[in-house]
């Protein structure tokens, strides 16, 4: 069990640190800490009304703010109805950090979705094979134990307050 623990640790090292970026960045998604700004010049269909430009421009939690002529202001930028031209401001992860927090977030829908059951599935045993690493006489063990049911404690107690 301590091998196949070993080795499979040192194989999925590298996914793990990915994982452990990609969970800390999505921490801060709500914010725009990693974020950096693109400004984009769109010409948006005629039948692009003030009603659905929102989800014309795929902006979340859109409205507009005021109407002075033919320009609609809204928080990320402005929308001309004569030239039916949106240029705003659009918030996007870096290349990479978007490329590692989109494998987080896999679906069953994504091509490679059977990696991350692959590496949930690791996990699992890297938690169960923990129990083995010792022999359940040595203090280690008993101690370990103590810990285990300390993190048991502290998993219930985020998941339910």
């Amino acid at each position: 069990m301590r091998i196949y623990h070993r080795y499979l640790g040192f194989f999925l090292a590298g996914i793990m640190a990915v994982y452990a970026i990609s969970g800390i960045v999505m921490i801060f998604r709500d914010t725009t800490l990693f974020m950096k700004d693109t400004t984009v010049t769109q010409v948006l269909p005629e039948n692009t009304t003030l009603e659905n430009l929102g989800q014309a421009l795929r902006i979340r939690r859109f409205s507009v703010e005021k109407v002075e002529g033919n320009v609609a202001y809204f928080k990320e930028g402005t929308y001309d109805t004569s030239t039916r031209t949106a240029v705003y401001t659009k918030s996007e992860l870096p290349f990479v950090l978007e490329k590692i927090t989109s494998m987080h977030k896999a679906t069953s829908s994504r091509p490679l979705f059977f990696l991350n059951i692959f590496f949930g599935l690791s996990l699992l045993f890297f938690v169960i094979s923990a129990f083995w690493m010792f022999m359940p006489s040595t203090s280690v063990f008993k101690k370990g134990l103590y810990f285990s049911l300390a993190g048991l404690v502290l998993a219930l107690i985020v998941i339910f307050v």
